[in-house]
């Protein structure tokens, strides 16, 4: 099995500014000119976290995952990050994975974050999506699902391989991101990648993106430094994962149970 190029997007967000975030994001991706499998984009990269959804939410399928299709073709990758989106008179924070053949993949954000009352604007999903990419199983969730490792646990009948977070995680709770993206992975024995933005929102919390990149081990291998605007690519071997689950099977001795 061939290794994986991720590239993660750590960069600040304007606050409710679709079109703006878009052309942001053109430009980074744009800039991007080594070959990558997947470019990974913030939680809610068109507007910052807002509980605005009756305004600023696409209609499922309209310009924003569009335009990740776009760019996904352009650069023969995938494209990953979630946006608001209203469907069937419900909103959702909903994470795309856009595949350059012009097919597409989402993830409706199980955890809502209720003191941030995103309860009170948007439905939460109840679906775990778990992908197969170039013989990679890849599971994606949302910022706020990083808290809860039952929904994140891997499981003995649907292993995944790597767990992807995007996220608006505040600068407050730094150390939490940090340590709960190394627990996810010692737990599960996968890799886990953490993409969160930088930059104050437009309710004046402040983020200090601080992406990272860890082994199955629990090792970090890219860690963005905090505050900083960059876009880092890092390879993962797949032989390193599988020797390391062959010599420590943990996986053969977990719990079964359902998630309801």
């Amino acid at each position: 099995m061939k290794d994986l190029s991720i590239t993660t997007i750590q960069t600040h967000l304007f606050w409710e500014d679709i079109q703006q975030n878009l052309q942001h994001f053109n430009e980074k991706i744009n800039e991007i000119t080594h070959p990558t499998d997947i470019i990974i984009l913030p939680e809610m990269f068109t507007t910052g976290f807002t509980m605005n959804p009756s305004k600023l939410a696409e209609v499922s399928g309209g310009k924003e995952l569009k335009w990740m299709l776009q760019k996904s073709q352009e650069k023969n990758c995938v494209i990953v990050g979630s946006i608001s989106v209203k469907e069937n008179n419900n909103y959702y924070n909903r994470l795309y994975w856009a595949k350059p053949d012009g097919t597409y993949e989402f993830y409706n954000k199980r955890h809502l974050f209720r003191m941030g009352n995103e309860h009170e604007h948007y439905t939460a999903g109840d679906i775990k999506l778990i992908i197969e990419y170039k013989g990679w199983k890849i599971c994606p969730l949302v910022c706020y699902d990083l808290r809860f490792p039952v929904w994140s646990r891997n499981r003995k009948d649907n292993t995944y391989d790597i767990l992807i977070y995007v996220a608006n995680w505040p600068e407050i709770r730094s150390y939490p991101w940090k340590q709960l993206l190394i627990a996810r992975a010692i737990e599960n024995q996968s890799y886990v990648i953490g993409v969160n933005r930088i930059g104050e929102d437009g309710n004046q919390i402040n983020h200090s993106g601080d992406t990272s990149v860890i082994n199955p081990r629990g090792e970090i291998i890219s860690q963005t430094l905090a505050y900083q605007d960059k876009t880092e690519s890092v390879n993962l071997s797949y032989s390193y994962l599988q020797d390391f689950r062959k010599v420590f099977p943990v996986m053969m001795d977990g719990d079964e149970f359902n998630v309801l």
